[in-house]
């Protein structure tokens, strides 16, 4: 049955939630099996070493270039219809937002993709924290703190679309192509001082494979669909806003965004019950979950502000080259290097 028969059978709302369903399920296995985290990568590189999570990273977001410059080159997909590349950015936001966002997932110990995977093996820690998130993220989308975000947002735009890496520095067009598989050489050359596992490469490339799925599906569906479908992927920012809607208002429709948590929770409940990692979690204390709570709020105003997490920016962004998608990702690295040496490496036990 091709995409057309479908979306007859379907319809247009169904099918583009069943392709987020479907990004969904392969990033939450391969994300649980490899326990992919820009949090844990960033805290080994702020305690100067180079460690598996390091190496897990890596390859992520060279599978992520990989794919999607591959499938632009080919002419598979059109990036330029992204909203990355499609419409202005905001580098005041990239870098506040990105700051901010960095310090929240420091604090929670996890960013929103890593929480959502967490919580579908049972941990209430992430479960409430990443109900926060979603919370505060659509306050900052359309809610209390709109104005705030806005007035970061406003402060320093792109003139015009969001500037393309690549076109702006005047580079070849198949360069993406080869600074993926630059980072990729690099990833597997830390996994393996390492001794990081196959299956763990696998998983962490999986992981990568799973952004260019939903450039894939959603770019095929908006050459097809009649309604106008976003061109986009992996991001958990406005999906987890737009989820939380759909579950709390009788006018919200199914599309991508919808199908995508679901799809992640599936994805991870199922790994973790193949391998037996299923086990309920809590606070040990009220100082614990005011800290997840506080990193968990700060993450939602800041990947709204920033105009995505550290997948959303991170990587899917990342992977088109958009000159915000970058700021903010480095934005989150320093910010979550930071943090982590100010908080977490001069914290000192207290006696009892």
């Amino acid at each position: 049955m091709n995409v057309i028969s479908l979306i007859d059978a379907l319809g247009e709302p169904a099918v583009s939630a069943l392709a987020g369903v479907a990004t969904g399920v392969v990033f939450g296995l391969s994300a649980e099996q490899s326990r992919f985290c820009l949090r844990a990568a960033a805290v080994e590189v702020a305690r100067r070493t180079l460690g598996p999570r390091m190496a897990v990273w890596l390859l992520t977001f060279s599978t992520a270039l990989l794919w999607t410059q591959g499938m632009h080159q080919a002419g598979i997909i059109d990036l330029g219809a992204s909203r990355w590349l499609a419409s202005p950015g905001t580098l005041s936001g990239a870098i506040i937002g990105g700051c901010i966002f960095g310090v929240g997932m420091i604090l929670a110990r996890g960013c929103p993709g890593r929480l959502l995977v967490l919580g579908a093996t049972g941990n209430l820690r992430s479960i409430l924290s990443g109900l926060v998130f979603a919370v505060v993220a659509q306050m900052s989308l359309e809610g209390a703190l709109t104005p705030l975000r806005e007035y970061i947002s406003g402060g320093w735009t792109t003139n015009g679309p969001n500037p393309n890496i690549l076109l702006e520095l005047h580079l070849p067009s198949g360069m993406g192509i080869v600074i993926g598989i630059a980072f990729s050489v690099l990833a597997l050359i830390i996994a393996f001082r390492n001794r990081v596992s196959f299956l763990t490469l696998f998983f962490g490339c999986g992981v990568g494979f799973s952004v260019a799925v939903g450039w894939f599906l959603t770019y095929t569906l908006s050459q097809t669909s009649f309604d106008p479908v976003p061109v986009g992927s992996l991001t958990f920012s406005g999906p987890s806003a737009d989820t939380l809607m759909y579950l709390l208002s009788a006018n919200s429709l199914l599309e991508f965004d919808v199908g995508l948590i679901p799809g992640v929770a599936f994805g991870a409940f199922v790994s973790a019950l193949v391998a037996g990692r299923l086990v309920w979690q809590g606070w040990d204390s009220a100082r614990s979950m005011q800290r997840y709570l506080s990193g968990a709020a700060l993450m939602g105003f800041g990947a709204m502000t920033a105009g995505g997490c550290t997948i959303g920016a991170g990587v899917t962004g990342g992977s088109t080259f958009a000159l915000t998608a970058w700021v903010a990702l480095v934005s989150m690295w320093v910010a979550g290097m930071a943090a982590d040496r100010l908080i977490d490496q001069t914290a000192t036990p207290k006696a009892g």
